[in-house]
């Protein structure tokens, strides 16, 4: 991840099909990192409410009622997350804004982030962030106590529809629009080392020694995940 970061700011736009990297996620074991329940779930819930929050605004500034619509279904997702995840806090005998609290003035400063110049700038900020961070918080969910990972995994089940009415409203923008392209690539490096670095805050005991050697697989695939998606829409990563 360090060293994605030191290079990212070095990087030219190039628009060109590449094959990512890849390791088995599923292979990595990194749960012995995973925060006790009540932090990862403040984390994780609080998270999915400006993911809600900034789809509101996008469906605010979509251009026709289908785009609108259409977003509105995949802010229902990242809403029915939410409350998924306060369930689980209210099961636990915990209190949810006093879970969330220690986290929101962040991630709310990292929602503003990647809010952009215009729609399409949000678009893909939204595309490119609930990307790695929906993955990275569900693979971390393994490391929950008994049943609740598996709860909690399935909450944040991948939601390929949502993906896919996103990256199709950005498709018809980077068609239509001279120099998008160019500028979304851009954007989106500029987005992806900071949601990693959101990423790594949420691990526990991530100072000791080694820890950043044993979850570099993690972030390595991150990052690969991240360049396919980008290269779905014909932007390099």
């Amino acid at each position: 991840m360090i060293r994605y970061l030191r290079r990212r700011g070095g990087d030219q736009t190039r628009l060109r099909p590449r094959v990512a990297a890849t390791v088995d996620l599923d292979r990595v074991d990194f749960t012995e990192f995973t925060p006790e329940p009540a932090r990862f779930l403040g984390q994780a819930a609080c998270i999915q409410l400006e993911f809600f929050e900034a789809l509101g605004h996008a469906v605010a500034g979509a251009p026709g009622l289908a785009e609108k619509e259409a977003l509105s279904r995949v802010a229902g997702v990242a809403l029915r997350r939410h409350g998924a995840l306060i369930d689980e806090v209210r099961k636990a005998g915990g209190d949810p804004v006093e879970v969330m609290a220690p986290f929101a003035a962040d991630i709310a400063h990292y929602r503003e982030s990647i809010t952009g110049a215009d729609q399409w700038e949000l678009l893909l900020g939204i595309h490119v962030t609930t990307g790695i961070l929906d993955d990275y918080f569900r693979r971390l969910a393994g490391g929950l106590p008994g049943e609740q990972a598996v709860r909690v995994a399935a909450i944040l089940a991948p939601d390929a529809l949502g993906a896919g009415v996103i990256a199709a409203q950005l498709q018809v923008g980077i068609e239509a629009e001279p120099g998008l392209a160019d500028r979304l690539a851009l954007w989106g490096r500029s987005l992806v080392g900071d949601a990693l670095l959101l990423a790594r805050r949420a691990l526990r005991g991530s100072e000791r020694d080694g820890a950043e050697r044993a979850v570099e697989p993690v972030f390595t695939e991150l990052i690969a995940e991240h360049t396919r998606r980008m290269d779905a829409l014909g932007l390099t990563a």
